[in-house]
């Protein structure tokens, strides 16, 4: 069964596997199978569930709260997101503002047919509104039950000190950071792991085998699989692209055999490598299948020694990303359209 780490300077636990349903849920896989999917999850012991409102434009949190209907509320973790434009995307229904905090978190909580969110996260810093004005609206949200927690999405380590310093203020709980970390994304590690260790931020990590690079399923030089991740053109294709080139591709398949000498798939040693580090709470899984869950889910609990870790540092030399900088430049200029 799946283990559960603190997430952040609480008392709040999470599943070490969480499952999420961004590009699946009300897009790629139809509803039984995502239902399907959930429930592998909970028999394996995942008990946290992430979603966001823009995942098909709140399909994917509808989709959730249906599989998840019957289970017991205070045994789940439901974590979900505010900032990207939805429903009719009119100029109100993007970002952090008051008005569209507020209004998210009502349309949320009732997709999601739940009362409240363990952790409400803001997807991205919003540049057009007052952080004040952002995190005010957060504890508002907090004090009136609807979320329990606070956490953000993607920011930067200046970012997410000037939050938690209002948080703070304000008196609640800014615990979490979900940004993107894998064996060949690891900018986070310079700067914004060291300052959430030092405030008790836990990173809550998207996408640990690198949009499924890290599973070995793309050979340098071949054909894209067909109905991968990287011929889906609802988004999956280009988030991929960065990473389907010949020399990561090439130094990805040098980790076949370390895999192979532990016992586990390339999928549960790219999620077993980032929980060794300790500033993260959750690696997010998805699936298409209910039997991805369940062999995914069996990286919990993995230790990789030191001499594994050596190993795939060296082997993945020279075609890991690590720059910090990425993270702001990654993050929207101002609100998306």
């Amino acid at each position: 069964m799946v283990n559960h780490r603190y997430l952040g300077n609480s008392g709040l636990k999470v599943s070490e596997i969480a499952y999420g349903n961004w590009l699946t849920h009300g897009s790629q896989v139809e509803n039984e199978a995502a239902t399907a999917c959930v429930h592998a999850a909970l028999d394996v012991g995942i008990t946290t569930f992430d979603t966001a409102d823009v995942y098909a434009n709140t399909a994917a949190e509808t989709v959730l709260g249906d599989a998840l209907a019957g289970q017991r509320r205070a045994s789940l973790e439901i974590l979900t997101k505010v900032y990207f434009p939805t429903g009719p995307k009119g100029p109100n229904d993007v970002g952090l503002s008051r008005k569209h905090i507020m209004e998210s978190i009502h349309g949320s909580l009732r997709r999601l047919r739940t009362d409240y969110v363990d952790v409400y996260q803001a997807h991205r810093f919003d540049t057009e509104t007052p952080l004040v004005e952002t995190m005010q609206a957060f504890a508002d949200v907090v004090r009136q039950g609807k979320a329990l927690y606070i956490g953000v999405s993607e920011w930067t380590a200046d970012q997410i000190e000037a939050g938690h310093a209002l948080a703070t203020e304000l008196g609640f709980q800014l615990i979490s950071n979900q940004p993107q970390y894998s064996m060949l994304w690891r900018v986070i590690e310079d700067e914004v792991v060291p300052t959430s260790r030092a405030l008790g931020v836990s990173q809550i990590v998207w996408s640990p085998v690198a949009q499924g690079v890290l599973t070995g399923k793309y050979a340098p030089g071949e054909n894209l699989p067909s109905g991968s991740r990287a011929t889906d053109d609802k988004g999956g294709a280009r988030m991929i692209g960065g990473f389907l080139r010949d020399d990561v591709l090439t130094a990805v398949q040098g980790l076949v055999p370390v895999a192979a000498d532990l016992g586990l798939s390339m999928a549960q040693l790219a999620v077993a490598w980032v929980l060794q580090n300790d500033n993260v709470a959750a690696a997010i899984i998805g699936a298409s299948r209910p039997e991805q869950v369940a062999e995914n889910a069996k990286a919990s609990g993995v230790t990789l020694p030191p001499v594994v870790m050596a190993q795939i540092e060296s082997l993945l030399a020279g075609v890991t990303e690590t720059d910090p900088a990425r993270t702001a430049e990654q993050a929207p200029a101002g609100r998306p359209a």
